[in-house]
């Protein structure tokens, strides 16, 4: 992208998406122990449309295999040249420590999105409650970002749990948003104290006790939370013993249910374990020049791999929509939670993780 590209207006270039998917790296920055932002723009003159609290998700080339790795977006869409990730690198972490190590500005990586409900956007009201601990605080800052820009008087309860103070993540643009939004309550508690740097704020971590004290009002608010999985499991069963609505209560989650393996058409199997040759489904995979069958309860996704087709894949189960691929012919029963638009289901768009074959199938794998 030359310079003068750079300048082009926003009605001159079309969004973002990932049919279009190589990213940029234009920027990386330290935001506390271990955390790191990634800034993008895209290498296609695109501009970049999602909703605040969004994720995409990065193939990462780590090794012969590339790992795919969903991080929700800490940017806001008000500012749509470009994408930023905060990730933070937990000991053993495999692709956040390849992030940290290998990639630099001006470096390229494929991405996939972007895809997710948990948004203001989705749930809108009068009064928020933004509850986080640790790297949950990405999607409520992009929320928090947007609404700095596009609605600075909104009633907003911002609540961030960390261990120390020096590993509050954007502590210091929180502060700096706290005197300028008049309806931001900033509210920070922490586990520990640090030799690193003095602190005389809340102590300890979230109960019915100290929720009323950072957000007096909590249960007249809409809730997203988002953090460690035990973490939100405490908060929702805080909310629900104080009689909160749980209907106004949203949280983000990547977790992955368990899926029971589907046995490979045609495998090693005893015989009476086989599936039946006339209960299969054919599919043909026309970018890869495979064909295979597909046997009851088995997902596109499933047959590929038997296949030794590879479709790039994250969640497995709709969510993030990293697996989507163009239906040239048949049918699937599809049951997916966000991972698709409506538009691209009627343009043909599937999702291997969770599309079973009602029919012969043509795909572009």
């Amino acid at each position: 992208m030359t310079d003068l590209d750079l300048y082009r207006h926003l009605d001159e270039m079309t969004p973002w998406d990932d049919r279009l998917q190589v990213l940029e790296v234009i920027g990386v920055s330290d935001e506390a122990p271990d955390v790191k932002t990634f800034t993008f723009r895209s290498d296609n003159q695109t501009w970049f449309r999602y909703k605040p609290g969004q994720f995409i998700t990065l193939e990462l080339p780590v090794g012969d295999e590339p790992v795919m790795r969903t991080y929700t977006l800490s940017s806001s869409p008000s500012r749509p040249f470009a994408i930023a990730v905060t990730v933070k690198a937990q000991p053993g972490s495999i692709g956040t420590r390849w992030m940290f190590e290998s990639l630099k500005t001006g470096a390229h990586i494929k991405a996939y999105g972007p895809a997710g409900d948990f948004s203001h956007h989705s749930h809108p009201a009068a009064k928020y409650l933004f509850i986080s601990a640790g790297s949950g605080i990405t999607p409520m800052m992009s929320m928090l970002r947007w609404l700095n820009d596009c609605a600075p008087w909104t009633d907003v309860a911002f609540v961030n749990c960390a261990r120390r103070p020096e590993e509050i993540i954007f502590r210091k643009e929180l502060e700096l948003l706290g005197s300028r939004m008049p309806g931001l309550s900033l509210g920070f508690l922490i586990e520990e104290r640090s030799s690193r740097e003095s602190w005389f704020g809340h102590m300890g971590r979230i109960d019915a006790v100290r929720l009323p004290l950072l957000a007096p009002d909590f249960r007249e608010r809409e809730v997203f939370c988002c953090g460690p999985e035990p973490f939100m499991r405490a908060v929702r069963q805080m909310l629900e013993a104080a009689g909160f609505d749980m209907a106004c209560y949203h949280e983000e989650s990547f977790g992955k249910p368990a899926i029971a393996p589907v046995p490979a058409p045609f495998s090693d199997a005893p015989p009476a374990e086989q599936p039946s040759a006339d209960m299969a489904v054919a599919i043909r995979f026309a970018g890869s020049d495979v064909e295979t069958m597909c046997v009851p309860d088995q997902t596109v996704l499933q047959a590929a791999r038997a296949a030794g087709v590879r479709i790039s894949a994250a969640c497995e189960f709709g969510l993030c929509g990293t697996c989507k691929v163009k239906k040239l012919s048949g049918e699937v029963e599809m049951s997916h939670n966000g991972g698709i638009l409506d538009e691209e289901i009627a343009e043909g768009y599937i999702l291997c993780c969770c599309s079973k074959p009602l029919s012969a199938l043509e795909i572009v794998a």
